[in-house]
């Protein structure tokens, strides 16, 4: 059962993916955009403030500015994409459950994570430095 109704959570999707994110909401969705070859971004969304106020402005930023974008994009929902984010969740291991959170996966394997606690009270030019540094290296 989903912990936030879809009408509170919808138009916080739609910042990402108006941008391209694929929204996940299965696990075959999941292993489907981890199993292709490349890079892939993945952002573990979420109703905090961090995620409003830094992640997601964060996340855009990077993408719409990097030189060396991930191939694909996706995200899925904390507490309302429940079997996404549990199959997400196995890939990020050893990483505990944290989100809002961000994973760039290149060909299957996580090469870069960010945890909640990386993200509170840092802006979203930090977050998108953090980010683009890991595009230059990875993409």
């Amino acid at each position: 059962m989903n912990m936030y109704p879809e009408v509170l959570v919808t138009p916080m999707k739609e910042e990402l993916t108006e941008y391209g994110f694929i929204d996940m909401q299965t696990s075959e969705e999941v292993e489907k955009q981890l199993s292709q070859p490349g890079t892939t971004l993945v952002v573990v969304n979420s109703v905090c403030g961090c995620s409003a106020g830094t992640a997601r402005p964060g996340v855009v930023m990077a993408v719409m500015n990097a030189a060396k974008k991930p191939d694909s994009l996706s995200t899925s929902f904390a507490g309302f994409d429940i079997e996404a984010v549990n199959t997400l969740r196995k890939h990020l291991l050893p990483y505990p459950p944290s989100s809002p959170s961000i994973g760039l996966f290149k060909d299957g394997q996580l090469v870069h994570f960010i945890e909640r606690h990386q993200i509170e009270g840092r802006s979203a030019q930090m977050i998108a430095q953090n980010l683009l540094a890991a595009f230059d290296e990875h993409c």
